[in-house]
């Protein structure tokens, strides 16, 4: 399987892209990669690791696009920027999958303008996987679309059944929709609306899903739109992230606290990488016509390495064409 890498995306690259891709090729089998970006950076990150030098080439690309620009146009205008290298690497069919850390909305428009929609997907979401206290579950959409229609919300809920039921093998997943209560009648014109939609769709649709609920992760695909689903993923990371350093301070604040802390450090080291989004690699930008993963800004290399095997499990099990097929079928039904 080939998969590009963008090479200058992410706040640690190129030194953890590279890293991280170096890993990938020793760990995984039949795996080659094109690293795009400034070839002499990228080459003396390269120079430091012993690896198979088959499995990893560089595609030279002499611009960037920085976070701060805007999406649209840096795409339309850097044509020889890494991203746009590494994403017409998957149109031309020269690799079967793009990861990129760099900027979310270039990331995003350069797929649709560059890669395309599945016929049928009028918007393409990210979905990523999270960590929930009884199992992982999906949020869909998470920042790919501000505003929605209702139907958008459908097409959601359908993509991420595909993907449910193709990757991570769950029979007939649970979709909710959250909102701000539990009621039908709660929420706005959208939620309202896309309720009646979800309920009417041969979907096994569980009602609405609060706030305080998502964590649980009883439900497996929770549907919104991708404004809501954006505050709750930053929500989600930094409340995590709070209470390990809250924990840890606690810990350090007594001699009891440090004794107790040796004790429990495998459990707290468990309970870390559960809720650590490296261990997830990144989110998978579902609707477009090619395997698309974004990682996250501040990708360390192990993120990196499973943003790749994540790549390449979405393409071993088709679910480009599985989504595709499956949306004409519930289309014509």
């Amino acid at each position: 399987m080939k998969i590009a890498v963008d090479g200058m995306g992410g706040d640690y690259s190129p030194k953890a892209i590279v890293e991280g891709c170096v890993s990938a090729v020793k760990d995984f089998n039949d795996l080659h990669i094109i690293i795009t970006g400034k070839e002499d950076l990228i080459k003396k990150e390269l120079d430091k690791y012993e690896y198979d030098k088959s499995k990893i080439e560089i595609l030279n690309a002499e611009e960037v696009i920085s976070p701060n620009e805007h999406p649209v146009m840096a795409v339309r205008r850097k044509k020889d920027s890494s991203l746009n290298k590494a994403l017409n690497l998957v149109k031309n069919k020269e690799a079967e999958a793009i990861i990129s850390a760099g900027s979310t909305g270039a990331f995003m428009a350069g797929s649709l303008f560059i890669v395309g929609r599945i016929k049928g997907i009028d918007r393409p979401a990210l979905a990523p996987i999270m960590p929930g206290k009884n199992k992982k579950f999906m949020i869909i959409d998470c920042g790919a679309n501000a505003e929605c229609k209702p139907n958008n919300l459908l097409q959601f809920a359908y993509m991420g059944k595909i993907y449910f039921e193709n990757v991570l093998n769950v029979a007939n997943p649970s979709i909710g929709l959250i909102n701000i209560g539990a009621e039908e009648e709660k929420g706005n014109e959208l939620t309202k609306a896309a309720f009646k939609l979800l309920k009417e769709a041969p979907l096994n649709f569980v009602g609405n899903v609060e706030p305080r609920d998502i964590s649980s992760g009883d439900v497996d695909i929770l549907v919104c739109d991708g404004f809501v689903g954006n505050t709750v993923l930053k929500m989600y990371e930094g409340v995590a992230s709070n209470i390990f350093h809250i924990l840890k301070e606690e810990i350090m604040s007594s001699t009891r606290g440090k004794l107790g802390g040796m004790l429990l450090k495998p459990v707290f080291n468990n309970f870390k990488k559960k809720f650590d989004y490296k261990e997830y690699g990144g989110a998978a930008f579902i609707g477009v016509n090619g395997v698309c993963i974004k990682a996250h800004g501040s990708s360390d290399a192990r993120a990196i390495k499973n943003a790749i095997k994540q790549a390449e499990i979405f393409y071993e099990n088709d679910v480009v064409g599985k989504i595709s097929g499956g949306i004409d079928k519930y289309l014509i039904e």
